[in-house]
């Protein structure tokens, strides 16, 4: 039996890093594991890898590894909003076997980004003007550039003057990729990019670690976005104990870090070399995230129509209630393997079949046409030819073949009380089954034999009863159902004749 086997490594009821082991088609795929600088893979003939937009970062993709019939798609990050600077994921009716998706935010339905857009900004307006300092952790690439795109224009439109700055080298590195990458942003930055780069802000500088200790406002974008090293939590130390100040959390942050501890309602923290750091700064919280909610994540499983979905990213709580919407709205089986653990779906192996044009165009000429939610029923020829399978009519067969054509007709009696003579009984089963086959051609022809579509009838005297006629049914294999139908319906006789 066929089966595809998933291992998470990494990221199996769990937030942070990705690893995960998929075994389709007798080969081994490792996703989202990093690379090896001196190693080369082996993407052979069998293996089919289609690459989907994300969204969610510059560059980010959702992967379709194809090996034969058997299919699996995994997303890793991605997000189905668009927003300033990126377009929203998207994904076609692959109806993979599986879909691995991540399940960051699987229990949260977001609000209007316009209203925490508007929140966002009112915040730092209020900290600025008060002259405090606000602290935005972020990542280098993704809500950075978002961030930054709705603080340039609303220091453009309300004139302020508080600088803005950047980690020192990430702006510049940004811009570098974007300018590359320019066709992978949204319809509107791609438009605006002849005229002006929207990445080239006039409002936004290089930061050097001396500026945290100057008076005064001022805006700083640091990374990383948790607050658990680095530039970010160097500068949330100097800024943490004056109450004017304030840091707004843009993203998810995982347990245990100091962005976690003071989402969770944390102010006193205790630091390297057991130094305890009192925050006495507003702490805000704003989604600006560019995973998907879990609004967006029943979307994609929607649009992929997967046979199953294999939750990874996540956390164990969260997932068991996505898992139990997703059963219960697409009626798939989803699964939530924790960091070790082997998931394993047997699959039901397909051969793909080719029609030939000649019995499409026969099937047409009766008004049959092809339904693409409803199975049709052809009757052809499968035939193998180059290690494909095609199915054609019978005549093209006999023909590539150079075969003669044999008929085989199948024969069946039934016996029937009528006293009156052959020729008599055969109109009265004419009559009978004019009246009850009435969507099929139904002939009596002048030698006294009645016919349905290919199907046979002639009466015959029984050789030892005067009284009982044998009705002679014969019929070929195409119209075997037919046959049978007919048998059945003569077996229970013929209506009485009007006297």
């Amino acid at each position: 039996m066929p089966e595809i086997r998933v291992t998470p490594l990494g990221a199996g009821q769990d937030v942070g890093r990705s690893c995960i082991l998929v075994s389709i088609g007798g080969k081994n795929v490792m996703l989202d594991c990093g690379m090896h600088m001196g190693f080369n893979d082996d993407v052979d003939d069998e293996l089919e890898i289609k690459a989907y937009y994300a969204g969610h970062v510059l560059g980010a993709a959702m992967f379709q590894i194809k090996v034969g019939s058997e299919s699996v798609v995994y997303t890793g990050d991605y997000n189905m909003t668009p927003d300033r600077h990126l377009g929203a994921a998207w994904i076609d009716k692959c109806r993979p076997n599986l879909l691995i998706t991540e399940s960051t935010y699987a229990t949260t339905i977001r609000d209007s980004k316009r209203c925490r857009e508007r929140d966002f900004l009112k915040k730092v307006h209020e900290t600025v003007e008060r002259g405090g300092k606000v602290l935005i952790p972020v990542f280098a690439l993704g809500r950075a550039q978002e961030l930054c795109i709705l603080l340039e224009t609303f220091w453009e439109r309300v004139n302020l003057k508080a600088p803005i700055y950047f980690s020192t080298g990430l702006t510049e590195k940004a811009n570098h990729y974007y300018k590359l990458f320019i066709t992978w942003t949204n319809q509107k930055i791609r438009k605006t990019f002849v005229q002006r780069n929207m990445f080239e802000f006039k409002h936004i500088k290089a930061f050097d670690r001396a500026f945290a200790d100057n008076p005064g406002p001022m805006v700083v974008f640091a990374t990383p976005g948790m607050l658990h090293a680095g530039q970010s939590l160097q500068i949330f130390r100097k800024w943490a104990g004056n109450e004017k100040n304030m840091v707004i959390m843009p993203g998810y942050c995982v347990q245990g870090t100091v962005g976690h501890k003071i989402l969770s309602g944390q102010r006193k923290l205790e630091m390297e070399g057991r130094q305890v750091l009192e925050v006495k700064m507003q702490v805000e919280y704003m989604s600006f995230s560019a995973h998907a909610d879990a609004k967006g994540i029943m979307q994609l499983v929607g649009q992929a129509e997967p046979e199953s979905v294999l939750l990874v990213h996540g956390e164990a709580k969260k997932m068991e209630f996505l898992k139990q919407k997703i059963e219960q709205e697409f009626r798939v089986n989803c699964y939530m393997p924790a960091n070790g653990e082997t998931v394993t779906l047997p699959t039901s192996p397909s051969i793909p079949v080719g029609i030939s044009l000649g019995l499409l165009k026969r099937e047409m000429a009766q008004g049959l046409l092809p339904s693409a939610k409803k199975p049709r029923l052809l009757h052809g020829t499968l035939i193998m030819k180059d290690s494909s399978f095609q199915l054609v009519s019978s005549e093209q067969a006999l023909k590539e073949l150079g075969l003669a054509e044999h008929q085989l007709r199948f024969t069946c009696r039934v016996h029937l009380h009528d006293s009156r003579k052959e020729q008599e009984t055969a109109a009265r089963v004419y009559s009978h089954l004019k009246s009850v086959l009435k969507d099929h051609c139904v002939q009596h022809l002048p030698d006294g034999s009645v016919t349905v579509e290919s199907i046979l009838i002639q009466a015959a005297a029984h050789s030892e009863d005067p009284g009982t006629k044998v009705l002679l049914v014969s019929w070929t294999y195409q119209d075997e159902e037919l046959g049978s139908y007919l048998t059945s319906l003569l077996k229970k006789g013929l209506p009485q004749a009007p006297s």
